[in-house]
This record gives structure tokens, C-alpha cells and sequence, in this order.
């Protein structure tokens, strides 16, 4: 067996009295020739025995742990230390390999690169180059999104293994081997689970939806998507109005991802019950919300041309005008909202107007056929592209609430006219919404009657836990 020398920060070899030496002489200390004979020999007398009693030490616990074994010793290689193997975890197929090293997980901010992130935690460029050469691996690394997670084990800045997410369902891993990296795909599927929940409203809308743990994200697309061609959610509301949703929830491997898709909807407004079901044919052609007899819930107008604001003035022929004073006609409805707030088409058109008209400031005008024209005032600007003659579809940004014209205070004023006759926007009668094709009838009855069936025993719940209710 060889020893190795101890080895000083000057690469000098030798013992450590020398060096004990060296650095009692650097203090000016003459050593005394027969205290340093004396040290020599007791040093030599020591050696031998303390050699042999720890010999024999190991000696007797080898013999208690393996009596036949034979000592196998070799040199050990002291880079190697720097590289931990990777040990395997599991039985058979079901054996994972776990790096060993130290875990690093780094979270990309904006116009962070792989390179950065290598640099920043002093990991191997070789390395880096390494990985970004095996098959199918540089797509799935150049391309980084902020906020999300890679996550690295290393040794010494040597990586072992480097993994992220590359989908909802896909998480790329890439780890050492002993001839250099190997890359895998491992799929891990998402699971979507059916949620019920039904809720009444005290205050709004959205407290009423936390109450009960449905997101913000759940409560915006159930008025947007489904029944904002029926109620104006901004002026509508009640205390006392119910609602119930049956969606989707996602998880992965257990880990709530988030919500998916409204399957079913009810809303009880007023007294008066509102009902839809997503239908999304086989093959493809037809995916929207439709009644449970089958007619669109999506109608010629909107509505509200924006998404929940608060109301400042409800139509009213006989309003004090706020500036003026006077009995002044109220032909329309304000929507009080912050400066710059989006302002939607409630129906698709043509731009009819598109500049300073009077009181009401910097206004769009759209024309919608069949003697149907909307009017926007007040904005504090207009959308790209809104001009006279421009073509407009339901929803699209047309401008942005202001307090331009006659205004106290930043708000959207606007009109439904009939033939040049002021409607009140949120009770005139909608033209009839399309019904679902012919072909389409049969598959859309089975499957939507589960969904049907799901909100009339969410429905019939809450009535029977009411009833129960002191």
C-alpha cells in the first residue's frame, strides 16, 4: 500500500514537523539539536506501535464482518470525486435514475437564455454544448418562457441532470451516463375532473363566486362567453340572483393545474332562469353554447360593451342633466369605468361615424342593419383601425372610455337605436339567435342531456339544503 506525502500550499513535500518547523523558524525560534533528537526518536518509537495497534484493530473487526473475506485495495482516483455516478432507484421497469448532486431550480426571467442560466449558476459551457447536441434537445431548450422552471443537479458546476417542463403533458429530463448525456421525453397526462358548484349572489358577482371557490378566470367567461347576450352583468344583478356551473378542473400527477371549460351553465336573474350546455361535434365543425333547445347563445348584440364596470346612470327619459341642470332625456346608459378601460362592439357593423360629434366628445357610430345603429361617446380615443366605413365584428376593440364632450368624470355613454328611436339597451328585444344545423341535432340531444341533468341536480340540491335551512 502507498502513502502519500502531505503536500504544502507551496508544493512542498514532506512531514508535517518540518513544517511545524518552517513556521516556528519564519517567528526568529532557534531549535535546540537535542530536543529536535529527542522528538526524532520518540516520533520513531511511536510510529511502529501506533501502526500496529490500529493494524490489528482492523484486523479484528474485519474477522466479526467477513472472515473470508480477501482485502481488495486500490488507488483511489480523486477526480472521479467530483463526478457522483447516477445511482438507479426501483426494481426492474420501474427503476428511476436519481442523480446525485446539488439541486438548483432556476426560474427564467424575461430574455433569459440556457447560456445565462449556465453562466449565472457556473455550470459547465461543455457541458451546456454536450446537451444542446443531442437529437431533438436544442428545440426543446433555445426557447424559454418567463416564469417557468428548470431545474439542474451538479456537482462541482459538472451537471447531472437538467429537467423541464416542455408542455402541459411532457417533461423533457437529460442526465449523465458514463459515455456522456441521454435525453428522454416522459409523458405525464393531465386529468380533467368534473366540478359542480352553485352559488347566490348577496353583494356581486365575484364575491359570490370566492365564496363558494370558483376562480375570477370561471366567473368572467360564465357572463363573457355564455349569457352576456342575455343579462348585462354591469346593471342586471340582483341580490338574490343564483347561479350554477359545471366545469372541468385539471391536475397533473395530483397538482391542481388550473380550470378548463364551462361544460354547463344556469343563471337566475331576476326570477327568470338562463340555461346552456357546451356542444363540441365529433368531427369538429360545431363547438359553442347553446340553449337545451338548441338556439345559440350567442344573439346579434352584446348586451353590455363592457366587460363589469360599474353603473353611473341607468336610461332615464326624464335625468337631470349633470352639467346643464335640466330635465334633459337620458338616451342611454353610462358605464362608469377607469380612463382607457376596453370598449367592445355590441354587435358586428360598419363604422358609420368616427370623430368629435358635440356633447358627446370623441364618438363611433355603427350602422348593424335592419335600421339598427349603436352609439359610443365620450372615448378617450379610438382603436387601431376605426374609421368611417370600416368593418367591425362583435366584440372587437372599437375604443376606449374617456370623459371627452360633455362629461363629469370618465364614463361610457351608449344608445341602441331602432329606425333612429332610442331603445333601452338592456331590455329591447334581441333578434332570435340561430338555431343548431339540422345535421347536428341528434348528437348534440345525447350528449348533452347528462350535462342537462348534472345542473338539474345541482339545481335540485341547493333547494333541498335551502328548505332544510332554519
Amino acid at each position: 500500500m502507498n502513502e502519500h506525502p502531505v503536500t504544502n500550499q507551496k508544493g512542498f513535500k514532506g512531514s508535517r514537523v518540518a513544517n511545524d518547523y518552517r513556521t516556528t523558524s519564519t517567528h526568529g525560534a532557534v531549535p535546540n539539536p537535542a530536543a529536535l533528537h529527542v522528538r526524532w526518536l520518540l516520533t520513531g518509537l511511536a510510529l511502529p506501535l501506533l501502526g500496529g495497534a490500529i493494524a490489528f484493530a482492523f484486523f479484528r473487526s474485519g474477522e466479526a464482518t467477513a472472515p473470508h473475506a480477501t482485502p481488495n485495495l486500490e488507488m483511489i482516483d480523486t477526480a472521479s470525486l467530483a463526478v457522483p455516478k447516477v445511482q438507479t432507484l426501483g426494481i426492474g421497469k420501474n427503476a428511476t435514475l436519481a442523480p446525485i448532486g446539488n439541486t438548483v431550480e432556476f426560474v427564467v426571467r424575461r430574455n433569459d437564455t440556457l447560456d445565462r442560466a449556465f453562466r449565472q449558476l457556473q455550470l459547465s459551457l461543455q457541458d451546456l454544448a454536450a446537451i444542446r447536441d443531442l437529437p431533438g434537445v436544442k428545440e426543446s431548450l433555445d426557447l424559454l418562457k418567463p416564469g417557468e422552471l428548470i431545474t439542474f443537479v451538479h456537482a462541482n458546476g459538472l451537471v447531472q441532470a437538467l429537467t423541464r417542463r416542455i408542455s402541459d403533458t411532457q417533461t423533457l429530463t437529460v442526465t449523465r451516463q458514463d459515455d456522456g448525456f441521454s435525453a428522454k421525453v416522459i409523458e405525464t397526462p393531465i386529468e380533467v375532473r368534473k366540478v359542480e358548484k352553485r352559488g347566490r349572489i348577496d353583494s356581486s358577482l365575484f364575491v359570490a363566486g370566492r365564496s363558494i371557490g370558483v376562480s375570477s378566470d370561471v366567473i368572467m367567461r360564465l357572463a363573457n362567453d355564455i349569457f352576456g347576450w342575455d343579462i348585462d352583468f354591469a346593471l342586471d344583478i340582483q341580490p338574490g340572483d343564483e347561479f350554477g356551473i359545471v366545469y372541468e378542473q385539471r391536475f397533473r400527477e395530483g397538482e391542481y393545474l388550473g380550470d378548463g371549460k364551462i361544460l354547463a351553465a344556469e343563471f337566475v336573474n331576476s326570477g327568470h332562469a338562463y340555461r346552456a350546455v357546451r356542444f363540441e361535434s365529433v368531427d369538429g365543425e360545431v363547438s359553442d353554447y347553446y340553449t337545451p333547445a338548441g338556439n345559440s347563445m350567442r344573439k346579434q348584440f352584446l348586451r353590455a360593451p363592457v366587460d363589469f364596470t360599474r353603473i353611473s346612470s341607468k336610461f332615464n327619459p326624464r335625468r337631470l342633466h349633470p352639467i346643464l341642470n335640466t330635465i334633459r332625456a337620458h338616451k342611454g346608459v353610462d358605464y362608469a369605468a377607469a380612463t382607457g378601460t376596453v370598449i367592445k362592439a355590441a354587435g358586428d357593423g360598419r363604422v358609420s361615424v368616427a370623430g368629435v360629434q358635440g356633447g358627446y366628445g370623441n364618438v363611433v357610430i355603427l350602422e348593424h342593419g335592419g335600421g339598427v345603429t349603436t352609439l359610443y361617446g365620450h372615448m378617450s380615443g379610438f382603436a387601431k383601425g376605426i374609421r368611417t366605413g370600416a368593418r367591425i365584428q362583435q366584440g372587437q376593440t372599437i375604443g376606449f372610455v374617456g370623459k371627452t364632450g360633455a362629461a363629469t368624470g370618465p364614463h361610457l355613454h351608449y344608445e341602441y337605436r331602432l329606425n333612429g328611436s332610442y331603445k333601452d339597451p338592456r331590455t329591447v328585444p334581441l333578434p332570435e339567435a340561430r338555431p343548431i344545423p339540422p345535421a347536428y341535432r341528434g348528437e348534440f340531444e345525447s350528449l348533452t342531456g347528462q350535462l342537462l341533468a348534472d345542473l338539474d341536480r345541482n339545481r335540485d340540491a341547493a333547494v333541498s339544503i335551502s328548505a332544510r335551512a332554519p
